[in-house]
Formats: structure tokens, sequence, C-alpha cells
């Protein structure tokens, strides 16, 4: 009987040893004597969402090439040189690679710790391209602060922005969350004076994907549902008006629902029926790479907000679908990540993780959604393909600190600190 006891003691023992994280010991000299324990390695990271964010930048890359190189033959582009978008556009990649680089090496802690200031930056800059002679005015749209070499759009920066502020906003607010002038009225007054100064720009695309990111972020943090619908109402509601006391916009919507209308065909509804004639042209297999014919200057901004246009007719639908895929992939292992977070007790990590899925997939969606047809023109481009520098190192920073987070959790997982 004694001989079981110590049997079933010894194993209960070395399943608890097994169990528990343990430090390296080493023999030294008389065997009594423990090596100090080795710190804990920076864990790997997510391989194959790197590659993926690779290959589609790679992809951008030729297909902005590929869409641009028709645009000197333009009077308006007739100073610029074929390599000139193809250019910018490896600078911009190559700028962002090391933003990137750098965000990755911020701890989470020291972005929540700075995201209300950050929000706060954003917002001053929002400001400020309103300014006369310090925003640059492009198609009757003030949205740009000139740097020299490249032009950086503040509404790009405040999508990280108020992805950080909900977050943070979300986890210092946890408490109240079931009221809603204390947990929601202060966030959608934020929403709102963000919402003002894009639409004196005016940049509704932009609007759209910074109030898609919040609510979000709101309805993930828990906020009471009743509280959740309340607010999509008085989105949509907000949407409406504006669409119903602007003509220019109430025209480009009734030009999305009729665009072959001859009214509109030549108008509002001009890139869309050119886009819809690019994706019948290019059919399942497209007509080759460098085969489109509405680049040739029958397609406005194609290297831009309609980029996936060219990709449909030179690559053709299987090209569009991979597209589709890699994004939805993306945004789905981006939740995941943030899902983990939150299960280790890093709400903010996670919620962070999150929004920024909501903006990559959300903006992806629309994005394709317009260039199909699908959904209103809204002048946003496909992240990680389109042309636009601002777009391209947001979106670079962003991923990196979702890679960021993963890498922690993973350090987490195997015992070691955040």
């Amino acid at each position: 009987m004694r001989a079981e006891l110590q049997h079933f003691g010894l194993r209960a023992m070395l399943a608890r040893w097994r169990s528990t994280p343990r430090q390296r010991e080493l023999p030294v000299r008389s065997g009594l004597e423990r090596v100090a324990p080795t710190p804990t390695r920076i864990a790997g990271f997510d391989q194959t969402l790197t590659l993926l964010v690779v290959a589609l930048l790679a992809f951008g890359l030729v297909m902005v090439y590929s869409a641009s190189v028709a645009l000197p033959d333009n009077p308006k582009g007739a100073r610029l040189s074929e390599l000139h978008f193809l250019v910018r556009h490896a600078l911009a990649i190559g700028i962002g690679i090391v933003a990137a680089l750098l965000a990755l090496q911020v701890p989470i802690a020291v972005w929540e710790k700075w995201a209300p200031w950050l929000f706060v930056g954003a917002l001053l800059l929002l400001a400020l391209v309103l300014v006369p002679r310090v925003g640059l005015m492009k198609n009757g749209a003030r949205r740009w602060i000139p740097l020299g070499v490249l032009n950086f759009q503040p509404s790009e920066l405040a999508k990280l922005a108020i992805t950080m502020y909900a977050a943070s906003y979300m986890v210092r607010k946890m408490d109240v969350k079931e009221h809603f002038f204390k947990a929601v009225w202060p966030m959608t007054m934020a929403l709102g004076v963000i919402g003002l100064l894009l639409l004196a720009e005016p940049d509704m695309g932009a609007f759209v994907v910074i109030a898609a990111i919040a609510v979000g972020i709101l309805f993930l943090g828990g906020v009471n549902g009743r509280m959740f619908l309340l607010i999509c109402a008085v989105l949509v509601t907000a949407f409406v008006a504006m669409i119903a006391f602007s003509d220019w916009r109430a025209e480009r919507i009734w030009a999305w629902l009729d665009p072959w209308n001859e009214k509109y065909s030549r108008g509002k509804a001009y890139q869309l029926t050119h886009s819809l004639i690019a994706f019948g042209r290019g059919g399942i297999f497209g007509n080759g790479l460098g085969g489109s014919v509405e680049k040739l200057n029958y397609l406005p901004e194609a290297h831009t907000d309609f980029l996936l246009a060219v990709v449909g007719e030179e690559l053709g639908f299987v090209a569009v679908a991979a597209v589709i895929v890699a994004f939805f992939w993306i945004t789905r292992r981006i939740f995941v990540i943030g899902r983990q977070a939150i299960i280790l007790d890093r709400v903010f990590a996670g919620l962070m993780c999150q929004g920024i899925g909501i903006w990559i997939g959300g903006q992806a969606f629309i994005s394709i959604g317009v260039n199909l047809g699908a959904l209103p023109t809204k002048g946003l481009t496909t992240p990680l393909l389109s042309f636009g520098g601002s777009a391209l190192l947001m979106n670079l920073i962003a991923l990196a600190i979702v890679v960021r987070v993963d890498s922690e959790n993973r350090q987490l997982m195997r015992g070691g600190r955040a």
C-alpha cells in the first residue's frame, strides 16, 4: 500500500513539474549550483501574414506601373515620365517598410500610453490641412499637406489614431459601458469632430471607414446591444442627411443606381461604366499583363481608386478572386491575433488589432465593391495595392503593430513577458 502511494505521489510531482515553467538548470562543478536563467527572447511572428503582405505590395507595384505607364500620353501628364508613378510608389513602399520596422520595436504598452495624444495630433493635422496655403488642393478637395518628395494625408493617420483611441477609451471606460451617456457620448463627440473636419475637406470615404472602426470597437468592447443599434441608427441618419442636403452627393447616388443612363454615363458614372467595361473585357483569365485598353486614358484614376479594374482587365477574374481571398485571410488572421490578446487579458492590444482588421478589411471591401459597381464611388484606395504614399505608410505601420501584438502574445504563452 505504501509503495503504491509513493508511486502515485511521484507521478503527481512529475506531472506538476512538467506543467510549470522552469528555469534551465545545468550542472556546474558540484551539481548544486544553478546557472542564472537566460532572458526570454522575442518569440516568433506570423510569417504567413508577413509574406502575404509583401506579396500584395509586390503585386501592387507591378500593377501601379502597368496602370500608369500610359498617363504621359494624356495632355495632363505630358510632363511626366513613364516611370514617374512607379518610382514614387517604390519610394513610398521603402519608406513604409522602414517605418514599419521602427514601429515593430515599440511595445504595445507604449502605444496604449500615447494613444490619446496621437488622437489629438491627428485632429490638429486634420484642422491644419484646411488652412489655405498649407493644405494642398487637388480635384476640388483639400486633403494633403505637401512635404516635398511626398504629400501626407492626415485622414490616413486619423484611421490609426481613432483605432488606438477607441481601444484605449473602452479599456478606461469598461466599468461604465452599460450607461450610454457615460460610456458612449464622449466617444460620439470625438467621432463627430473628426467627421466635421473630414467633410470640410471633403473626404466622406475616409469618414465612413473611421466611423466603422469606432463603432466596431465599441461593439467588440462590450457596449450594450441597444446602445450599438442606437449609434448605428444615428450614423445612418447622418449619412442620409448629408446625401439629401448635398446635390452632388445625391447625383452620385443616382448615377451609381443607373450608370448607363446617358445623363450620368459621361459625368458622375463615367469611372464606374469604364470600370465595368474593363472587368467585362477581362473575362476569366484577362488579356495579359499590360493588355488593358481602359487604362489608355479612358479610366480616370486607374492607378489609385480603380486599380482593381485594371487587374480584372489584364489578369481576369482569377486574379481578382485571389486578391479578395488574400484580404479575407489577412483580415481573419488579424482578428484571430486580437482575440488571442483578449484571452491573455490584453484588452487594449486585442481591441486595437480588431480595429485594424476592420480598417484593412473594411476599406478593401469598400474599394472592391466600388470597382465592381456594388457600392457608390467613395474615392478610397485599395490597401497595400493602390498608389498613395500616406495610405501605404499607415497601412504598413498598422500591420507592423499587429505583428508586434502577435509576437508579444507568443512570448506570454511561452512564459515570458510582453
